[in-house]
């Protein structure tokens, strides 16, 4: 899946209203030194232009699908670098357009010519244009808006036309503004609070765009390059690449504390457990950090109106050293008294991204079975731990088995491995953990851009968990989920439940670039490419690229699929098929599939939760179906009405089904405001109800698999075609947890 847009189309985004979480994974990273606001007109490095150019060497040369860096390839380059500044089309108009056209031949002359001052010249244009419209946006604040007119304002620009001239952008950004003074009209607030909001709101976009610098623009840049040859190819900037790495390992050397920026200042937004954080007892969710010092001595540096990566860079730092922050608590005012706190860095582990276990109890017809879950984010390991063999690195394999073993001690029955929203990870992790479910064979088939294929399995004999399972699903799962749930639908090991799945079946590497180059200093310079390098097939010989994996028990699509997955890439790789490995199905689930499914059918219709989730979704496809609205503050505040009038039915039947009394019932009416203006306060509660939120389609996955159970154990014959290796259920989880190979490999199947 693809990992992130670029920070410019980021900032483009909050504009528009989505919002932008500007939080880290326990402290983002960052690798230049600090800026509050950058001089324009930015310039590439030498640095930067010898990058382009290396990465051009090996995209053209080893790249699965390569292409020769040319004219063809220079037109999708601009296409895309122009979506990534201004994909919504409110920044440049068609005069600018015609001003960059010369560049759509000559993006692939820049890159090996080492000359990036075309792409930097649209960047810099960007910024020009980014703080143009925000400053005529606070304009229009000063005068108001007559809202008894019939315009309205159309907000999915992405198949508009670029504004002709500088009229035409001026009309489309006072229906932006006036659309966001109305959202905030309707939601109660006054006029002159409705100016104060969106005017330090229009204020902070352009201090954030005043702060991009060179290496945002060359991220951009070549991420545009990167992308263009496949959906997920990328690359990776020094801190990018930092980033990527801690998101692996699960780990990183800091003081454990998540950030987020809020206003001028770097704000403590979760404290990670167990970190030199939460062990000080003094750093608390909320305090503002305001300057840093470098050793138990060093001077303070002012952070207020930094960059949240700059901060992070200066609190992150080797294990055992020392770091020193002024904090301005949370309780305190702008002029409270501030407190200096020392901290030992350490290393910190991303806990809360880790594979976790719960157990559903189901009671039904006078039967009570305990079903185990275990909900993987990510197929994690730990690349340079393994690499120096490391016998604790960090690995998701690991963790699964030790949660398998727990779960065998509490008496579970069956095991539901939740993989919903998983984008993948390490290829080396999708095959070992499938070991834990199979004694040995197959598990996935890998060809290289020559045409070899290599079949990857498992070797080792024994399995953590030989008993009933299911694997949860949705369109969020990707490649190294699309290998576990293949791998265990093609043994008829387990059933697959859910949505049809991502369709990513390519299989990506990372190529060091320092590592070729002459570079001398230890702080990386050059970056990093993921880069795809292989493609990989199912043991029956099918693929997951486009296709997926089709659940056996399929659940209610939300209807993002025509805008989320592989097939909606232009340059996404065919489905092609090659022959089958060696293997051979432990067991037929075909056999019960049709009970399964009445029973599911069945339950499903009587159920309130399934019900409430069904209407959701409709009312979320017509909502997002919608790309024109009203500006009218009548026609508006009776849309609003009725909508709220959705929202409270919505909310009661949840109450009902939930029971938790906690929740406001403002939580999920449209207050107007950006993620970042609400109080840190509301905004954890929010996540903290989510979080407490029934789970309809984990609850039914659950009770599926507990019905299988049933099946299997009322039926001697049944239980001898379906559970594997003799279909003997009273050796469920007897079996002990497989080795884990000592060969590291590093393939990235994201």
């Amino acid at each position: 899946m693809k990992l992130r847009p670029s920070l410019a189309l980021l900032l483009a985004l909050a504009v528009t209203g989505v919002g932008v979480h500007a939080q880290s994974a326990a402290d983002l990273a960052g690798d230049n030194g600090p800026r509050k606001f950058s001089t324009l007109p930015l310039k590439p490095t030498v640095t930067q232009a010898q990058a382009a150019q290396l990465s051009a060497r090996f995209l053209t040369r080893f790249h699965y699908d390569a292409k020769p860096l040319d004219d063809a390839m220079s037109q999708k380059i601009y296409k895309a670098y122009l979506d990534s500044l201004d994909g919504e089309k409110v920044f440049f108009t068609q005069a600018d357009l015609a001003k960059f056209a010369p560049l759509k031949t000559q993006m692939d002359d820049a890159i090996w010519n080492q000359d990036l001052s075309g792409p930097f010249s649209m960047f810099n244009l960007y910024i020009t244009r980014a703080i143009e419209r925000m400053t005529y946006a606070r304009g229009l604040l000063k005068q108001g808006f007559d809202f008894n007119t019939q315009e309205s304002y159309n907000y999915d620009r992405k198949k508009a036309d670029w504004p002709k001239d500088q009229a035409e952008l001026d009309t489309l950004w006072r229906e932006r503004t006036m659309n966001d003074w109305l959202r905030l009209k309707l939601a109660g607030k006054p006029d002159d609070e409705i100016r104060k909001t969106l005017d330090k709101r229009y204020a902070g976009y352009i201090d954030r765009v005043k702060q991009l610098d060179g290496e945002d623009a060359f991220q951009s840049f070549m991420n545009s390059y990167a992308e263009s040859t496949d959906p997920h190819t990328d690359y990776l900037g020094p801190r990018a690449a930092e980033n990527f790495d801690i998101s692996m390992k699960l780990s990183l050397e800091g003081i454990g504390a998540v950030l987020q920026a809020r206003d001028e200042y770097t704000q403590i937004r979760e404290i990670v457990p167990a970190g030199p954080a939460a062990k000080s007892g003094k750093v608390h969710v909320g305090d503002r950090i305001v300057a840093i010092g470098e050793g138990t001595s060093g001077p303070m540096t002012d952070v207020i109106g930094w960059r949240l990566d700059d901060v992070v860079k200066h609190i992150r730092g080797k294990k055992d050293t020392t770091v020193r922050l002024e904090i301005l608590p949370a309780d305190a005012g702008v002029d409270g008294k501030h407190e200096m706190i020392s901290l030992v860095r350490q290393k910190v582990s991303i806990e809360e991204q880790a594979a976790k276990k719960k157990v559903i109890e189901i009671k039904d017809a006078g039967v009570t079975r305990k079903i185990g879950v275990i909900d993987l984010p990510s197929f994690y390991s730990d690349f340079g731990a393994r690499r120096e063999g490391d016998k604790n690195f960090k690995s998701a394999t690991r963790d699964v088995a030790k949660l398998l073993g727990e779960l065998k001690a509490e008496g579970v029955e069956g095991v539901v491995m939740d993989l919903r929203n998983n984008g993948g990870g390490s290829l080396a992790e999708a095959n070992e953990l499938t070991g834990l479910f199979i004694d040995q064979g197959p598990v996935v088939q890998v060809r290289d851009a020559r045409g070899e294929v290599q079949v990857q399995g498992d070797d080792e004999p024994g399995m953590s968990w030989s008993g009933p399972m299911a694997v949860l699903v949705n369109r969020g799962s990707a490649s190294a989920s699309e290998i576990f749930a293949a791998a265990i639908q093609d043994y008829g090991r387990g059933l697959i439940i859910g949505q049809p799945t991502f369709g990513k079946g390519t299989v990506q590497n990372l190529v060091d670039l320092d590592r070729f180059t002459r570079n001398n200093s230890e702080k990386p310079q050059f970056g990093e490419l993921k880069m795809t390098i292989q493609e990989f097939f199912r043991i029956n010989g099918g693929s997951t690229q486009l296709k997926g994996v089709t659940p056996d028990i399929q659940f209610p699509k939300n209807g993002d699929e025509k805008d989320f997955g592989e097939s909606t890439y232009d340059n996404a790789l065919p489905w092609t098929q090659i022959a089958p490995a060696d293997y051979k199905p432990v067991a037929d689930l075909k056999a019960y599939l049709g009970q399964l499914t009445t029973k599911h059918d069945a339950r499903t219709a009587k159920s309130p939760a399934w019900k409430l989730m069904l209407d959701e979704l409709a009312q979320y496809r017509k909502m997002r179906d919608k790309t024109t609205i009203s500006l009218n503050f009548a026609q508006r505040e009776t849309e609003r009405k009725e909508l709220d009038a959705i929202q409270a039915d919505f909310r009661a039947r949840h109450k009902a089904i939930d029971g938790n009394t906690d929740t406001d019932d403002t939580d999920t009416l449209d207050d107007g405001l950006n993620a970042n203006e609400r109080s840190l306060k509301s905004e954890l509660k929010q996540e903290k109800d989510a979080k407490k939120a029934a789970d309809p389609q984990l609850d039914e996955t659950a009770h599926i698999l507990f019905d299988a159970v049933g099946l299997i154990k009322g039926d001697a014959k049944l239980a001898a075609e379906v559970l594997p290796y003799g279909g003997k259920f009273s050796n469920i989880g007897a079996t002990t947890a497989a080795a884990t190979p000592e060969k590291p490999q590093q393939p990235v199947a994201h």
